[in-house]
C-alpha cells in the first residue's frame, strides 16, 4: 500500500509534527509512506517538496490579502481565518499518481484551494483527512470558542467586522465548501475523541465517514530518563522544582499564559519553583511571573526537548481550546505529570489525578491548585509511572498505524465499490 501524506510544512507546527510521526509509523509497519509538503524543512528523503514556483508564495500573499480586504485592513484576526481560495495542483505529480491513497492533514496558508481538493476527489483516489482542528468542519475558522453555527450553516462569523452578517463571508465560503463535497466521499479522522464529535455536528459533514484516531508518538526518542542528569545537560541548578511550559508562539493566547501567570502569583510561596518557559517569545512573558522564571526561547532539537522534559517536574498547558496537544504527550512518554484545563481533548490524555490533573476551564485557582497538588504529591513517582503507560497503550506508533491501516482498507475498499 502506497500513502501520500499532504501538509503544508514537514516541521513547522503541531500538525507537521504528528503528520511526519505518522509518515514514520506507518514506513515502520509495512506501508509505503511520503510526505507531500509546500515548506520542507527536514532533508529526509521520504517528504518530497511542491516544485519550486513563484505561485507557491503568492497563493499564500493572495489569500492573506483577500482576508486583510474582508477585515477591513485590520491584522487582528489574519491568520485566524482560512478560505482556500488559492492553492497547488498536485494531481499530476508522480507521487499523487503512484499512490494508492491520498492523505490530507493540515493544508492550508496557500498549499491546496476548495478547487484543487476537489480535482483530488475526482481523481478517483481514496482520500482520508485528519482532523488537527476544526476547519475542514467550519467556513472560516479553526477555533470555535463556543460557536455552534457550524452545526447548521456558518453565518455571524465572530471573527469578521461587526460579527458577519446573515450572509459573510463565512456562509459564502460554506456554500463553496458544500460544492466541494458534493456527491464526494472523505474518511475524516479526529485526533481525539472530543473532535470526532465536534465534527459529527458539522451540517457541512454530514454523511461523511468519521471516527477519531491519536496522533503517534516515537517512545524511542521520547522517554524517561535521569532527571539530574538533564538539569546538568542543560545547566540548570539541581536543587530547584521545574514547572515547564511550552508553545511554539507563547504569546499566543489560546495558549492561556495569562492563565499561568496568574497562577503563579498564588504559587508565590512555592519558593523553590522556577518556570521553564519554552518557545518563542518567551522573553517577553517571563518578566510577568511571580516565580522565578526561565525563557528557553523556541528550541527545534529534538534531543535538547527531550532534556527538557526529562528536567521538569510538572508540565503545564492551560490552553483555551485543543484538539490533542503533541506536547502534552511528548511530556508524558517522558514520565512527566501534566496540568491543563477541562477542555477539548486534553481530558482524553491527562487522567484526573493518576497522571496528571484537569482543572476546571479557565479557573487560575484550579489550575494552581493542580500543579501544587502534582508538586507535593507523596505519589509522584506513580503519577510518572502511569504517564509512560498511557503513552505506550495509547500512543505508540504501532497501535497508531495499525488503526490508520484499517481506515485506508476501508476507504479502499468502498471507492472500489462505487467505482
Amino acid at each position: 500500500m502506497r500513502v501520500l501524506i499532504v501538509n503544508t510544512s514537514d516541521r513547522s507546527g503541531g500538525a507537521a509534527v504528528a503528520a511526519n510521526r505518522l509518515m514514520m509509523a506507518l514506513n515502520n509497519n509495512g506501508v509505503k509512506a511520503k510526505m507531500l509538503v509546500r515548506d520542507k524543512l527536514s532533508d529526509s528523503l521520504t517528504v518530497i517538496a511542491l516544485p519550486k514556483s513563484p505561485l507557491l508564495h503568492w497563493h499564500f500573499l493572495w489569500e492573506r490579502f483577500v482576508i486583510y480586504c474582508r477585515l477591513l485592513f485590520s491584522r487582528r484576526h489574519l491568520f485566524e481565518i482560512d478560505l482556500a481560495n488559492a492553492g497547488s495542483d498536485i494531481t499530476s505529480l508522480p507521487e499523487f499518481k503512484e499512490a494508492d491513497v491520498i492523505h490530507l492533514h493540515w493544508i492550508n496558508q496557500g498549499m491546496l484551494s476548495l478547487g484543487s481538493i476537489r480535482k483530488i476527489l475526482r481523481s478517483g483516489k481514496p482520500v482520508v483527512w485528519t482532523m488537527h482542528d476544526i476547519w475542514p468542519a467550519t467556513a472560516l475558522c479553526h477555533v470555535t470558542l463556543g460557536c455552534r453555527h457550524f452545526t447548521s450553516v456558518c453565518h455571524h462569523c465572530r471573527l469578521l467586522p461587526g460579527g458577519g452578517s446573515d450572509n459573510d463571508l463565512s456562509t459564502s465560503v460554506w456554500h463553496k465548501k458544500e460544492r466541494m463535497l458534493d456527491g464526494e466521499n472523505i474518511y475524516y479522522v479526529a485526533c481525539s475523541r472530543w473532535l470526532e464529535g465536534e465534527a459529527k455536528a458539522s451540517a457541512l459533514l454530514q454523511g461523511q465517514k468519521i471516527t477519531s484516531i491519536p496522533n503517534p508518538i516515537d517512545t524511542h526518542i521520547y522517554h524517561r530518563g535521569d532527571r539530574q542528569e538533564a538539569r546538568r545537560r542543560l545547566g540548570l541548578p539541581l536543587d530547584r522544582q521545574y514547572i515547564l511550559f511550552a508553545s511554539q508562539r507563547v504569546t499566543n493566547e489560546n495558549k492561556g499564559m495569562g492563565y499561568l501567570i496568574e497562577a503563579c502569583r498564588l504559587l508565590h510561596d512555592l519558593t523553590s519553583a522556577t518556570v521553564l518557559i519554552l518557545g518563542g517569545h518567551a522573553e517577553e512573558v517571563t518578566p510577568q511571573l511571580s516565580l522565578q522564571a526561565i525563557p528557553l526561547g523556541y528550541v527545534n532539537d529534538e534531543r535538547r526537548i527531550v532534556d527538557i522534559y526529562q528536567a521538569a517536574d510538572v508540565f503545564v498547558l492551560p490552553s483555551l481550546s485543543e484538539n490533542l496537544p503533541n506536547t502534552i504527550m511528548e511530556a508524558m512518554a517522558c514520565g512527566l505529570p501534566c496540568v491543563g484545563f477541562r477542555v477539548g481533548g486534553i481530558p482524553e490524555e491527562i487522567d484526573h489525578k493518576r497522571n496528571g490533573y484537569v482543572a476546571e476551564y479557565r479557573s487560575a485557582d484550579d489550575l494552581a491548585r493542580g500543579i501544587r497538588w502534582v508538586l507535593t504529591s507523596t505519589h509522584y513517582q506513580s503519577l510518572s509511572d502511569d504517564c509512560v503507560r498511557k503513552v505506550s497503550q495509547a500512543y505508540s506508533q504501532q497501535s497508531v498505524a495499525i488503526r490508520y491501516i484499517d481506515v485506508y482498507q476501508q476507504a479502499m475498499a468502498f471507492k472500489h465499490y462505487k467505482l
